[in-house]
């Protein structure tokens, strides 16, 4: 019954003895047991010796467990201390920014100008206040997007095997661990199957560490090879990894390309917005200026130059990019990721479940008595085959001893059953629906490995031809009518008897093998050359061994499966006995084809990526034929596949590096250390790398790699952890969608600078005309009006660039490896752009002036001057709206892009109109900015401006692109190429 317990053991005198709780009705006690005398909450901890609530393999009961957890509390490390959200909001104003204006401020006080020193310090409050906001915005968005994949356990609970969040977990619990799986909390091991632990995060050591019952596990740490049972004894902050996490500091990432590029044009940035101020400030107080005014100038043109929103955008940007791929089933882990595969150039990925569907179907079986072809659908048990008696009695039987020799089952999805249910776990289980007549193929899912449940299906389906088959009879296998064809089968397949599995030696990567003793049988499975080395009778193994090149060229994936008579009661099943000891001179069974056919949008996604600049490779541990057959059904190889096996690959890092940088390589029977050794070769030879896996093994190369790219629906809790990027449907098509964004992201972040400098470029002007005039022309925009437009009206389309969409050509373009504010930017910003708004700005303002009767060397009258620089300011706005459109491309005028494409664009435009109305309607902030709304002669050149912008930026792409067409051509690929790179 659920919770029952396990009788005493020899010699045992009583029941195991559970923890003392007096009195649990009373409140005190209850108090007592849950906080300690300073009104702390107390973790219980049990020493690995001692016998804690449940038993070795039983585990606690659900009432038992909510007591315990009463106990101990939840299984969470203690949360590690973060920066207080006072000291980050801080922060945000004691920046390199932030201190330029504060200075300013400080100095704006001191000459006896409040009103400047004011709005300076608003400008450094709005701006902080923004940053951080987005900042706890990313960091919320991250935080859900990591929910996404919650970390459960298998775990005993009433004697039935659930799956509960790690959390859950308490003292006395028993999990059950696969290879792959981590410890969610310290524990003993209870039951082990050929298991070792890689325990490299506790003790750096890389080697893993064999376990046997009685050893100690510790959370955090990851089963490397085998299956195991363990019983939790202690959890949360009692832990031993929560001891190390205590004394281990926060250590800060090192910044990512994208933050450094951004470093270098803020320091740039501010750089000249000081030498200018300073440079002025000395020209001005020689032309005989007067110091406050000089000052009063110096502070403008540092204003002016200052990017005070760029960092903002930024994240906001990335944060927008990381929501779209989560929206498109990539989850992102860090968000600098989301740049960085913008800038991949070589995609290392793996076959099964990434270029292929990863749902596995016995379509074939190899026996000496000769071929079967089988037929089904799905994960079905139901289905047909065809061959001789002989061969289908002999292919029963080896689908038969595949599946004992696996754990991988096939359930009904409506059999209310889910994967880790009763009876999961080393000891296997029995399946759930088969025999139950009629149902969609589809409503058959595996559970545990797809290839091992297409091995279940399998014998499910050959199970009625069984008969005659001693072996299979004794096992358990349904008989079917004898001589039975596939035309004459009908009705519903049996279920099948589960084996029962004295001992298991677990898949082992350096073996390739896997294999079980049933009765006094052994009973292996694995990869062809593997277990044909193993085989007794040489001759059969090299007619095999042919069967297998024939097999894998068609493009299926083969197992070989035999068997082993055992003595009764020999010393070769004893514990101490290794597998290599055991799999000798075994009698090959047969061969098995699996077919995974290709996921059907991988072929587009591998023209897309090398219309992106980007090579593929494929980089698997299957046969080599096999990996070729894929290579050519889905495109990533275009010719015949040029196939590299793992131990051809040369131990050089720079020959290694050589042989597989070309598109479309395909490197098969790899190993952990050489996908890891690949990584770094491809890295050395100067790519940006991302690299996808799915195994425990895989963590170091996902490492490696610059974007780490795991399987999220099969992936094992290493890789994921290690990735900075996971894909939900393990699909390859993501990372493409993936690269895709990220490229618009840094296109969207070259937009906004555009944008921005523009902008500065304007503002900068009426300082410059001041200062070489001498005084005699008045100000056009004065230091409160700058910052009215930096972060009034310029803040909403500029965070509108930054959600611009992927265009079509993004992904028809090499990577970019140029800076974001390279010499085309400066171009288009210097030599344009920011001249022509210029140009108008000082247009508008000189014709209102004009208009009024203000000739040079005259002093205008206060009201002029205010009417003429509301006639600038509003010239200034209305360009930047022309601008933001044009903004949109580099390449197309803004009149060829869809003007609804970007919503986001549209509200913000006509936002940064109602606050231009605002800031010109008559008023305490009019007043407060100097100007005035302007007259209609101001008015007509501020609107002329509009159409001037958009007029100046179309032709300038048109010249450049006539420009770099005829250096294409030219030039050859290295043109066509550059070409290509300027559209966005």
């Amino acid at each position: 019954m659920p919770g029952a317990r396990h009788p005493p053991g020899p010699g045992a005198g009583h029941a195991p003895a559970r923890p003392r709780v007096a009195n649990p009705s009373s409140p005190r006690a209850v108090r007592r047991r849950l906080w300690g005398s300073r009104g702390r909450r107390r973790a219980r901890v049990w020493r690995s010796d001692e016998q804690v609530p449940g038993t070795e393999t039983r585990g606690l009961s659900t009432a038992e467990a909510r007591r315990v957890q009463a106990e101990t509390g939840r299984n969470e490390l203690p949360r590690v201390r973060q920066v207080p959200a006072w000291r980050r909001f801080a922060g945000q104003f004691t920046h390199f920014f932030a201190l330029l204006l504060w200075g300013a401020a400080v100095l704006a006080l001191v000459a006896g100008m409040p009103q400047l020193a004011v709005a300076v310090v608003a400008v450094v409050v709005v701006n902080g206040i923004f940053a951080f906001a987005q900042e706890e915005r990313a960091a919320h968005a991250a935080a859900r997007l990591r929910e996404l994949l919650p970390t459960q356990v298998a775990v005993v609970r009433d004697g039935r095997t659930v799956r509960v969040d790690a959390a859950e977990i308490v003292p006395g619990d028993v999990v059950v661990l696969t290879a792959g799986d981590r410890l969610p909390a310290d524990a003993r091991f209870v039951e082990t199957d050929t298991c070792t632990v890689d325990e490299s995060m506790l003790t750096g050591e890389s080697e893993p560490v064999p376990k046997t019952p009685g050893d100690d596990g510790f959370g955090g740490t990851f089963l490397a090879n085998g299956d195991a049972r363990a019983e939790v004894t202690a959890t949360g902050a009692r832990t031993r990894l929560a001891a190390i996490a205590s004394l281990t500091a926060e250590v800060q990432p090192p910044p990512t390309p994208l933050q450094r590029e951004l470093r270098r044009i803020v320091r740039i940035l501010s750089a000249v917005a000081l030498g200018l101020g300073v440079a002025f400030c000395l020209v001005s107080i020689a032309i005989g200026t007067p110091l406050r005014d000089a000052f009063l100038f110096a502070i403008g043109v540092a204003v002016a130059m200052i990017p005070e929103g760029l960092l903002p955008t930024v994240t906001l940007s990335l944060a927008m990019g990381a929501q779209r791929m989560a929206g498109r089933n990539a989850l992102v882990r860090n968000l600098q990721a989301v740049e960085t595969l913008g800038s991949t150039t070589f995609i290392c990925t793996d076959k099964t479940g990434t270029l292929t569907q990863n749902r596995m179907n016995v379509v074939e079986v190899w026996t000496p008595e000769g071929g079967v072809g089988l037929d089904g659908e799905g994960y079905s048990p139901e289905g047909t085959a065809e061959g001789p008696p002989a061969a289908l009695a002999r292919a029963a039987l080896t689908a038969w001893a595949g599946r004992a020799a696996s754990r991988g089952r096939i359930h009904r999805h409506d059999a209310g059953r889910h994967p880790g249910g009763e009876g999961a776990g080393p000891a296997g289980s029995a399946v759930e629906g088969v025999g139950a007549e009629g149902g969609d193929p589809a409503d058959w899912v595996a559970e545990g490995d797809p290839m091992e449940a297409a091995l279940d299906a399998a014998a499910h389906r050959l199970a009625p031809y069984a008969a005659g088959a001693a072996s299979g009879r004794d096992a358990g296998v349904g008989a079917g009518p004898t001589g039975a064809t596939a035309r004459e089968r009908h009705g519903t397949p049996p279920a099948l008897a589960e084996p029962a599995v004295a001992r298991r030696y677990a898949f082992d990567p350096a073996r390739r093998r896997e294999s079980v003793v049933v009765g006094d049988e052994l009973l292996v499975k694995g990869a062809p050359e593997s277990v044909l080395a193993r085989c007794r009778d040489r001759a059969l193994a090299e007619q095999a061994h042919a069967a297998v090149v024939g097999m894998a060229a068609r493009g299926l994936r083969v197992l070989a499966v035999a068997r082993r008579d055992l003595a009764p009661g020999a010393p070769s099943t004893a514990p101490s006995t290794t597998p290599d000891e055991l799999e000798t001179g075994l009698e090959l069974l047969g061969l098995v084809g699996l077919q995974d056919p290709p996921r059907d949008g991988v072929p587009g996604a591998l023209r897309q990526a090398r219309e992106a600049g980007i090579r593929v490779a494929m980089i698997t541990g299957d046969h080599p034929a096999t990996a070729a057959a894929i290579a050519r059904q889905t495109g990533l190889a275009l010719g015949e596949p040029v196939v590299i096996e793992g131990r051809d690959l040369p131990a050089d890092e720079a020959a290694l590096g050589e042989l597989v940088d070309r598109d479309g390589v395909v490197v098969s029977r790899v190993s952990p250390e050489q996908k890891l050794a690949i990584a770094r070769a491809l890295q050395r030879r100067g790519h940006v790398l991302a690299m996808t896996g799915d195994g425990v093994n895989d963590g170091p190369a996902l490492n490696e790699a610059d974007i780490g790219v795991a399987m999220g629906a099969s992936g094992t809790d290493v890789a994921r952890e290690a990735a900075d990027l996971v894909l939900l449907d393990d699909d390859f098509s993501t990372i493409i969608a993936a690269v895709e964004q990220g490229r618009a992201t840094y296109t969207n972040i070259r937009r906004f600078l555009t944008y921005h400098l523009t902008d500065n470029v304007a503002e900068l002007t009426p300082f410059v005309v001041w200062a070489l005039s001498g005084g005699n022309v008045p100000l056009a925009l004065g230091v409160l009006q700058v910052l009215a437009l930096d972060i009034g009206t310029d803040l909403l389309p500029a965070l509108a660039l930054g959600a611009e969409r992927p265009g079509k050509d993004v992904l028809r373009r090499p990577p970019e490896r140029r800076h974001l504010l390279d010499g085309a930017l400066l171009v288009r910003v210097f030599g344009v752009l920011g001249p022509v708004q210029a140009v108008f700005e000082m247009g508008a303002f000189a014709a209102v002036l004009w208009g009024g009767g203000w000739r040079w060397g005259q002093v205008p009258e206060p009201a002029l001057v205010a009417l003429a620089s509301g006639a600038a300011f509003t010239t200034v706005v209305l360009a930047q709206m022309a601008n933001a459109f044009g903004c949109r491309s580099a390449t197309r005028p803004a009149w060829r892009l869809g003007w609804g494409d970007n919503r986001m664009l549209l509200w913000a435009v006509a936002a940064e109109l109602v606050l231009l109305l605002g800031f010109l309607f008559p008023g305490p902030l009019a007043a407060a900015l100097g100007h005035a709304p302007p007259p209609p002669a101001g008015l007509a050149v501020a609107l002329a401006a509009v159409p001037a912008v958009l007029l100046a930026d179309g032709i300038h792409k048109r010249v450049r692109h006539h420009r770099t067409g005829a250096g294409a051509s030219g030039a050859g690929r290295a043109g066509r190429r550059s070409a290509v790179r300027e559209r966005s």
